[in-house]
């Protein structure tokens, strides 16, 4: 049974712990197993499940140009549908970002911000990683979300 996500708070120190332990985890399409494999969605709801113990729902097969096929911001609504929205200058270590890889298509990529400079994600040829959010990264944000119940920041990061 799933924790009642709307009542549960979360330190996002934990958040930050969880995801730093799905680094090293092999880059693998679709997958969401920690060790095992996942790509940046399966980060993130494998984070999820960490945290309240389900998903709370399991994402349709996709492609790895289902962004560009589509044209629809998927990855956007269903965090909208998950997570709580929340503006850019305001996302926090412990907040997903996601990422657009080009101003006129929908966002594709997403990562779990462990700092203001740094960010953990899984992409292609790559283990998870914890790495900096270097300029490049920064101009293709378009959308921060926190977790439900998220607490803020004890010290800063």
């Amino acid at each position: 049974m799933m924790a009642d996500v709307a009542t549960e708070s979360v330190p996002r120190e934990r958040i930050v712990s969880l995801a730093r332990d799905w680094i090293g985890t092999p880059y693998l399409h679709q997958a969401s197993r920690r060790g095992a494999g996942a790509d940046c969605l399966g980060l993130i709801r494998g984070l999820y499940r960490d945290l309240y113990g389900a998903e709370p729902e399991t994402p349709p097969a996709y492609t790895p140009d289902w962004a560009e096929a589509t044209g629809e911001e998927t990855l956007i609504a269903a965090a909208g549908r998950h997570l709580q929205p929340i503006a850019l200058d305001e996302a926090a270590p412990g907040d997903v970002v996601l990422f657009r890889f080009n101003p006129s298509s929908p966002a594709k990529h997403a990562a779990l911000l462990s700092a203001s400079d740094r960010m953990i994600h899984a992409y292609g040829g790559r283990r998870v990683c914890e790495s900096y959010l270097a300029p490049w990264w920064r101009r293709r944000l378009a959308a921060a979300f926190a977790f439900p119940g998220a607490l803020p920041w004890r010290n800063s990061p």
